[in-house]
């Protein structure tokens, strides 16, 4: 029998003579309600009774508890509510023999036999385990009284009937008959069986009863208000139904990764149900470090813990991977910087309509360039054409380049919805997995680019060189043009290998490139050509997706001839738009006092291209005038060829055609540059993100790679003592590793890959000792 001393002398705990209320089956989260409209007038609605109404189930309570009385099972002592009960409270003297409940830990509770004391406060008890320690008075959490001399062998029993005894019903209904009496309790001696399992059932509950106040191991409890229950009822039911659906969540989980590979859910299916799409979208969003508010981020970290694993955003990462949701090859910073992958639908329908119906507000005034042979020279993974070249050798001997650059503002004007849509995306994105274009693919492939043997609009820039290589008159102008040849740079190379003869013009474009080169440094301009990576994807989605990795050599003669023509052609836009007080996104970097002849013991190419970049001070920007461009060795340049890729270079577009018009500049200095903040922003992020991927698939690729497989590498610098920073010629990938003694800057050393792990971003090379 259990034993509380109550204030309205009443008892919640059965007594073992009595029939077991626990038959009624009364819980707490059966109530849908607990209204009282008096104190004496208590309602109880109760969702499953069987064979008895609300009103024969409390009066059989209370006739229980009445009769409960009568046995005299509990002693009573009358009081008010409210009153101070401190004065009631006795705490009780430890002694040997008692039997207690102490705190081993912050997940353990046990009892124990108290032996004697340790020092002045501490007792060594022997706990029902057998073990014996030393606790301390503030771990004592209650003294089980009427026990003297208890024998610890028989704490094992008592624990047991303890459980036995326990019907958390009981507290329902000494909670309703206190609320209706307008009284308080205090529990604490008597019989040691009853007087622990009121222990253990109101030290554990939640809902209808708290302290109200104690003194060392006993306590007083009073009744809670109706409202505060029925508040604790709404939220422990709502927590067991979210404990509910996070087992049956987990529980999918478990089964997708326990599923193979080829069979695992859609992507798509983890959507269908909203509570289910919930949880997936906060483990995404974990995942990335991206969660929207703090419910989202308990969420996520309470399904890892319910599965086991650490509450990080790898845990995160490493589980959606696992259940199928993410690719094995996820790009998690893609996600994170929210890049903009598709167009809308709204913006795809004004693409068609300028397509089917477009006006080419400068088709009067278009030279026409149709005679010229034109070479278009790009990467061979490009998707769309914005510039081209020409050349020609005037009867004097000097030289006269085009660069043709494509047209796209013809179909756009400055504010439509295609135009706006670009500002807010400010370039296209490459990826060695796919590209997500500035404008959409099928406006910028048929009506924007440059196409082989078909007329195209583009404004042409046209330079004539003095024989050292400086521009002696140019000019700019809309155009029509038909190129000629679509070539990679490794096909225009071989054709300048060959030197044919009917390819002469493109000769002379190789002989103006050196010629610009050489005019360049002599301005002070300085070489940064090095090794470059290229890679393509195929089929990211897959586990094991094939990649193409080459390697450009940015001194390639294709590549240089390219390079300078663009550099020309930045340089020319600079001079007509300081000529023409133009507003432009002139672009610049101060002189960095650089002496060449500093760099001249290193080998030429990516080591001292390398020991140069390190000190090169950061590039500025005016939209007023040009401002010098040191590393290149220019009075001024403008980002103009790649008008369809890059927005500044439609901004450019857009200034420069006005004028061509005879009408004023469509954006002032100031506007232009408040938008270049924007996509300035947005531009890093896509040079970030594009470098990070390029990183993450070359490191993928030195993973596949058999093991035992050599590299040569170049000595690009020391870092510290021994560790180099070394560039994978093969490779074209920098990492550092430690190189025996006697190894210089510039010479090459032979390494393996130890290590690779792209997701960690982690490469280990070490040295193949000759």
């Amino acid at each position: 029998m259990m034993t509380v001393r109550a204030v309205n002398s009443c008892s919640i705990f059965r007594s073992t003579v009595s029939p077991p209320l626990a038959a009624f089956h009364c819980r707490f989260y059966h109530f849908r309600s607990l209204q009282f409209r008096r104190p004496e007038k208590q309602l109880l609605r109760h969702a499953c009774l069987r064979g008895c109404s609300v009103h024969s189930l409390v009066d059989s309570v209370m006739d229980e508890l009445h009769a409960m009385r009568k046995r005299k099972r509990v002693s009573a002592k009358v009081g008010l509510s409210g009153e101070l009960l401190g004065d009631k409270l006795e705490n009780q003297v430890l002694q040997r023999g008692f039997l207690l409940e102490f705190k081993k830990d912050t997940d353990r509770v046990l009892l124990a036999v108290a032996q004697r004391p340790d020092g002045k406060k501490n007792w060594m008890v022997l706990d029902q385990n057998g073990v014996s320690c030393s606790i301390k008075p503030q771990q004592i959490t209650f003294i089980i009284p009427g026990v003297e001399n208890y024998d610890h062998t028989e704490i094992s029993n008592f624990l047991q009937k303890a459980q036995d005894n326990l019907d958390p019903a009981l507290l329902e209904f000494a909670w309703v008959e206190l609320v209706e009496k307008n009284k308080s309790m205090i529990f604490g001696c008597a019989e040691p069986l009853e007087s622990y399992c009121a222990h253990l059932l109101l030290s554990k509950d939640e809902i209808y009863f708290s302290v109200q106040a104690a003194k060392g191991s006993r306590s007083a409890y009073s009744p809670r208000p109706t409202v505060q229950v029925e508040e604790l009822i709404r939220r422990k039911l709502a927590k067991e139904v979210a404990e509910k659906e996070l087992n049956e969540f987990v529980q999918l989980l478990m089964s997708a990764k326990a599923m193979p590979l080829h069979a695992k859910p859609p992507k798509s299916s983890w959507t269908v149900d909203e509570k289910v799409r919930q949880k997936i979208e906060s483990l995404h969003a974990y995942a990335i470090d991206a969660w929207q508010d703090e419910d989202q981020r308990k969420t996520a970290g309470t399904i890892l813990k319910a599965i086991g694993l650490a509450k990080t955003s790898t845990s995160a990462v490493n589980l959606l991977i696992d259940i199928g949701y993410f690719p094995v090859h996820v790009n998690l910073d893609l996600l994170k910087f929210n890049i903009r992958t598709d167009h809308t639908d709204e913006i795809i329908s004004a693409a068609e309509s300028l397509l089917a119906d477009s006006f080419d507000l400068d088709e009067l005034n278009r030279k026409d360039l149709t005679h010229l042979k034109v070479y278009a020279i790009d990467v061979d993974e490009a998707d769309e054409l914005d510039d081209a070249l020409s050349a020609t050798r005037l009867q004097d001997g000097r030289i006269k380049l085009y660069i043709h650059v494509a047209d796209p503002t013809r179909f756009l004007q400055p504010g439509s919805i295609l135009e706006r849509e670009a500002s807010k995306r400010g370039t296209s994105v490459f990826l060695p997995t796919a590209t997500y274009p500035m404008f959409p693919e099928k406006l910028a492939m048929q009506g924007m680019s440059l196409k082989q043997g078909e007329v195209c609009n583009a404004v042409s820039v046209s330079v004539v060189l003095r024989s050292d290589g400086s521009i002696a008159e140019y000019s700019v102008d809309n155009s029509i043009i038909k190129p000629t040849y679509m070539l990679t740079y490794e096909s225009a190379s071989e054709l300048l290998h060959l030197n044919l003869e009917e390819e002469r013009e493109l000769k002379i474009l190789s002989e103006a490139a050196t010629l610009r080169s050489q005019w360049r440094r002599q301005q002070g301009g300085i070489d940064t050509a090095t090794l470059e990576t290229r890679i393509k994807v195929a089929n990211p989605e897959d586990p094991e997706p094939s990649i193409n990795l080459y390697v450009e050599n940015q001194a390639d003669p294709a590549m240089r001839l390219v390079f300078e023509m663009m550099i020309l052609c930045g340089e020319t836009i600079a001079t007509f738009g300081l000529c023409n007080s133009i507003p432009l996104p002139y672009r610049g970097q101060p002189q960095s006092n650089i002496d060449a002849s500093l760099f001249a013991h290193l080998p030429e190419g990516p080591v001292r291209s390398s020991a140069m970049v390190k000190i090169m001070r950061a590039a500025e920007i005016d939209f007023r005038k040009p401002i010098r461009h040191g590393i290149l060795g220019i009075p001024g340049y403008v980002q103009f060829t790649s008008p369809i890729r890059r927005y500044m270079d439609l901004l450019a577009h857009y200034q420069v055609k006005a004028f061509l018009r005879g009408e004023s500049p469509p954006f002032s200095a100031s506007q232009l540059e408040g938008m270049a903040s924007i996509v300035n922003m947005q531009t890093k992020v896509a040079r970030k993100l594009f470098n990070v991927s390029l990183r993450y698939w070359t490191i993928e690729y030195l993973r596949r790679q058999p093991k035992e497989k050599r590299y040569r590498a170049l000595i690009l610098r020391f870092i510290k003592d021994r560790t180099a920073a070394l560039l994978l010629v093969e490779v074209g990938f920098q990492a550092s590793a430690w190189v025996s003694v006697g190894s210089q800057i510039g010479d090459e050393v032979e390494v393996q890959v130890e290590e690779a792990h792209p997701r960690d971003d982690v490469v280990f090379l070490k040295e193949v000792i000759r």
